[in-house]
């Protein structure tokens, strides 16, 4: 089994403008005149973690971080205005700008393999391969497979605290209920509401319960971010049409692609990985037997580095 590169050591981070509102706090590792990749993290809303970018090695390439608008240390902190999937595109483009970089490699997880996605489709011309795992195709059946019904049917016990919050007559629509309370303007009811979506998603993650996991998705500097821009981003379908990633999956057709994905994701789940690596002729899709959504097991760090490994091959 093959374990995490060392932990990510930035030799340099930055601070970009992007627009009148939004600011990005953007980290470099690894090798300065390496291959460059640019990671982007799940969510919407998460921000790095002390795993991301360690997939790929670090005297190879080039490894370029950042906190999505209104994530991590970038700010405003969990602001959902100027705050778009078209926004988030955007910057990533500027980002490459920046840098004066003419292509790299593109990779993310879950939101961030959303993001990965959307943008290759934008800018095929900047992409040289792609790095997917825990495929999110943010399409309707998705979203309510997680918010609504469908993990609910999985993890019933930990689904029956998060809608405890909410009263019977309006769990027919637990999106809009949970978005009354995290956009409202109780306080404390938002931040509850915050650490009670962020708990209930963290107890999707893992195959095998992980309180260690759950708690990383409780803390304090991170619920209200990831509830206030999942909930943002998805009540409005990821501010893309239905279906658009497997539309235009042509536009990228080209592109090498890995794609690595947990037979037992409750989180994202495992059809939309075989969905997508049908539609991409040069894509591998390496299935993890047993692996869930979380990137902690043994065997989807294994899969993960083994995958960013082969696509040195393919850089430049």
């Amino acid at each position: 089994m093959r374990d995490w590169y060392p932990e990510r050591k930035p030799y340099a981070t930055h601070r970009l403008k992007v627009s009148s509102l939004h600011e990005l706090h953007i980290e470099e590792c690894g090798n300065p005149k390496g291959e460059a990749v640019i990671w982007l993290h799940g969510g919407p809303g998460s921000g790095l973690y002390r795993n991301h970018g360690r997939q790929f090695d670090p005297e190879f390439y080039r490894i370029i971080l950042f906190d999505q608008r209104g994530s991590g240390q970038s700010t405003p902190y969990a602001d959902v205005r100027e705050n778009t999937t078209r926004d988030l595109i955007a910057d990533i483009e500027k980002i490459r700008e920046y840098f004066g970089i003419s292509r790299w490699l593109v990779a993310g997880r879950s939101w961030g393999a959303t993001l990965a996605l959307l943008y290759a489709q934008a800018h095929p011309e900047r992409v040289t391969a792609l790095f997917l795992a825990a495929i999110f195709l943010c399409d309707t059946q998705s979203i309510r497979w997680l918010f609504q019904d469908g993990a609910s049917r999985i993890y019933s016990q930990a689904w029956e605290e998060y809608v405890a919050l909410v009263p019977p007559e309006k769990r027919g629509d637990i999106m809009k209920a949970y978005g009354d309370m995290l956009l409202g303007e109780n306080q404390e009811i938002a931040l509850k509401a915050a650490r009670a979506w962020s708990i209930w998603e963290g107890h999707t993650c893992s195959v095998l319960p992980d309180p260690g996991f759950v708690a990383d998705f409780a803390a304090d500097n991170a619920v209200l971010s990831l509830a206030r821009l999942e909930h943002h981003y998805l009540s409005r379908g990821g501010f893309v049409e239905e279906g658009h990633i497997l539309k235009n999956a042509h536009k990228i057709a080209h592109i090498p692609v890995k794609i690595v994905h947990g037979r037992y994701d409750m989180n994202c789940t495992y059809d939309n990985a075989w969905k997508l690596h049908q539609a991409l002729p040069k894509s591998e899709l390496i299935t993890i037997p047993l692996g869930g959504h979380a990137t902690n097991d043994p065997a989807t760090v294994d899969a993960q580095i083994r995958a960013a490994d082969a696509l040195k091959a393919m850089a430049g």
